[in-house]
């Protein structure tokens, strides 16, 4: 079974038509300081498990990492442990988003 993606185009453009989405970053706290997409939440991988009650059942919730791995495996655990069906992965992750979106986010 394939987890649910989204392209960093696919996100820019539903983020510019107004649609309201929940943006999960799961990287690690200095990764986030350093660069970020302008209205996430960070929600290290670490701490996912006790902070459940954060992420919306409701809205669609987009979850972002650096290249789209740690995101994956938030989503996978997100579904498959607390039956959560709203969610997204960034597909190539922030620096996907750095590279074809937004250059002013920095790459690292």
């Amino acid at each position: 079974m394939s987890l649910p993606e989204l392209t960093p185009e696919q996100l820019r453009d539903r983020l510019a038509a107004g649609e309201t989405l929940q943006l999960v970053d799961v990287r690690q706290p200095e990764e986030f300081e350093y660069c970020r997409i302008a209205g996430s939440q960070l929600i290290p991988l670490g701490e996912l498990a006790r902070r459940t009650d954060e992420i919306s059942p409701e809205q669609p919730v987009v979850l972002i990492c650096h290249h789209g791995v740690r995101s994956m495996q938030a989503l996978a655990y997100l579904q498959h442990r607390h039956g959560l069906q709203n969610l997204l992965n960034l597909r190539g992750g922030i620096h996907a988003w750095s590279v074809k979106v937004d250059p002013q986010v920095p790459v690292y």
